[in-house]
């Protein structure tokens, strides 16, 4: 259990059976005769809402301590997706909405690192840059001059980015996953 005054940027905290990590804190100390209180922006980690709330000072606020765990991706099941934890060969089923737009660049074998709550998985991260499989590229699109031209090309996980021209099906190319770019042929 920590006081409010010690709550920082990056804690990860319960209000109300919810798990928050306190993306902004601030003491505030307003007009003469009211009462100081500290203000945060927390963002629930179950939805990705910002929401914002204000502590009494020296108020109880319990911390928590999420676990990292390093998962390998298996396959889709069903609206989930089936991972295998490294360490524990435990396989765990992560919902779609924690996965977000990591769900565009999973593969089998791709190993991602989660960070849990008791049972509950909050977010998964990708590594941030993967080599992936060019399964199809469109015709040039015209877009002015001849200088920093691309087209969309399909990756084998069934994500779209723009690549130079020279690109074509079949190479295999390095992408940021986090900039949802190209980074170069491999």
């Amino acid at each position: 259990m920590i006081t409010s005054n010690q709550i920082t940027p990056g804690m990860t905290i319960r209000v109300d059976a919810a798990i928050y990590r306190v993306e902004s804190s601030i003491k505030v100390t307003a007009a003469k005769g009211s009462t100081p209180f500290v203000k945060t922006k927390l963002r629930d980690l179950s939805n990705d809402e910002v929401i914002e709330k204000n502590f009494k000072l020296n108020q109880n606020v319990e911390e928590v301590f999420l676990e990292e765990h390093h998962l390998e991706f298996l396959y889709p099941e069903g609206k989930n997706y089936l991972f295998l934890d490294i360490d524990t060969l435990e396989k765990t089923l992560v919902p779609a909405h924690v996965l977000n737009a990591a769900i565009h660049y999973l593969k089998e074998g791709i190993q991602v690192k989660a960070l849990f709550y008791s049972d509950t998985i909050f977010s998964v991260e990708l590594p941030q840059f993967l080599e992936l499989m060019i399964v199809k590229t469109e015709p040039k699109e015209e877009k002015g001059g001849a200088s920093g031209s691309t087209k969309r090309a399909v990756l084998e996980t069934g994500a779209t980015i723009e690549v130079p021209l020279f690109v074509e099906s079949g190479d295999i190319i390095k992408v940021d996953v986090h900039a949802n770019g190209y980074i170069q042929r491999v």
